[in-house]
């Protein structure tokens, strides 16, 4: 079952378990836009407990051999970083998973059994805002987590339902994982309407605009991050699946870029040149870098795609959603 199906990762998710061949149920509060297909489509709002229970049901008494955590409420730094959500990112965020794993234990008791492997998809913005404030970041390690202190009210909800899942498998027996994901890029996700990530809205401005055109970014533009294009993501997360390995670990990229940096990478696949105004707006840390040496240590994984060719297929692609219009 993948819980938040509808999404971006989610929908990828859902096409990767179907080509594997397992059945699949998607949840999610809205249909994917792009085309993932599950066995089975279950609507509605995981805020709802009456409704999360249910959604664990299968008949004979069966249950799901593993069950993929994604949905939330959230969005792009235009979303999360404005203060404006704060109150509706982590009330509904945490009533999702506090209303999952609440089901969970009642079908185990009422069961008798729960050998589902339950993923729960954390994030990078867990990470102290003081370890983020050089572009030139090092890399994040896992246990630079604590002492605490994310930079948004989405990384502390986040980093509340990691300690959420890991407090459940201690005391219930839930078989947890738990990945801090890197902004996570692709085809077939959000790219436009306000909830996009930075490389959709980069390839979307980039898109419509012709040689020597103009666009807009919100700060200097030397803020720094790493994007891991999705099809490697989504092949960290069966591998950490298949792992027993159940504490927070990160799954991203280590090649870090600045936004104007980025700017120009996309703006070099159409060979235009692309003027840049800067304007006020929220940007979240100035820089953000994941270190994957606990990854590749305990799943024996790394990335091996370019940021250039990821990002080259998510723009074609969304020059083609444009295209349609």
């Amino acid at each position: 079952m993948v819980l938040g199906g509808g999404g971006f990762i989610g929908g990828h998710l859902v096409k990767s378990l179907s080509t594997k061949g397992y059945w699949v149920r998607s949840v999610d509060i809205k249909t994917h836009l792009y085309g993932a297909n599950p066995d089975e489509f279950v609507q509605g709002d995981l805020t709802n407990q009456q409704f999360a229970e249910s959604v664990l049901n299968i008949p004979g008494n069966k249950v799901f051999d593993e069950i993929y955590q994604l949905a939330a409420d959230m969005g792009g730094a235009g979303y999360i970083f404005t203060g404006e959500n704060d109150a509706n990112v982590m009330h509904n965020s945490a009533a999702i998973n506090l209303n999952i794993l609440n089901s969970l234990v009642k079908m185990q008791y009422r069961l008798g059994k729960n050998n589902s492997k339950i993923f729960y998809s954390s994030s990078a913005c867990i990470y102290p805002e003081e370890k983020q404030r050089n572009t030139l970041n090092p890399g994040l390690r896992e246990a630079d987590a604590y002492p605490a202190n994310p930079d948004s009210e989405y990384g502390w909800e986040k980093l509340f339902s990691e300690r959420l899942y890991m407090a459940y498998s201690r005391n219930y027996g839930l078989s947890t994982r738990i990945a801090r994901f890197h902004n996570i890029f692709g085809p077939e996700g959000t790219w436009q309407g306000g909830k996009e990530k930075v490389p959709a809205a980069i390839c979307r401005k980039v898109a419509e605009v012709g040689n020597h055109g103009s666009i807009e970014i919100w700060g200097d533009g030397n803020q720094t991050r790493s994007f891991l294009f999705v099809n490697e993501c989504l092949e960290a997360v069966s591998k950490l699946m298949e792992s027993d390995y159940q504490l927070p670990v990160n799954i991203g990229s280590e090649e870090m870029i600045s936004i104007n940096e980025l700017v120009e990478l996309v703006a070099s696949f159409e060979g235009k040149k692309i003027t840049v105004n800067h304007i006020p707006g929220p940007q979240g840390v100035r820089g953000r870098n994941s270190n994957n040496d606990l990854v590749s240590q305990v799943l024996g994984w790394n990335y091996e795609l370019t940021l250039a060719e990821g990002l080259s297929e998510t723009y074609f692609w969304i020059k083609n959603q444009i295209e349609k219009l």
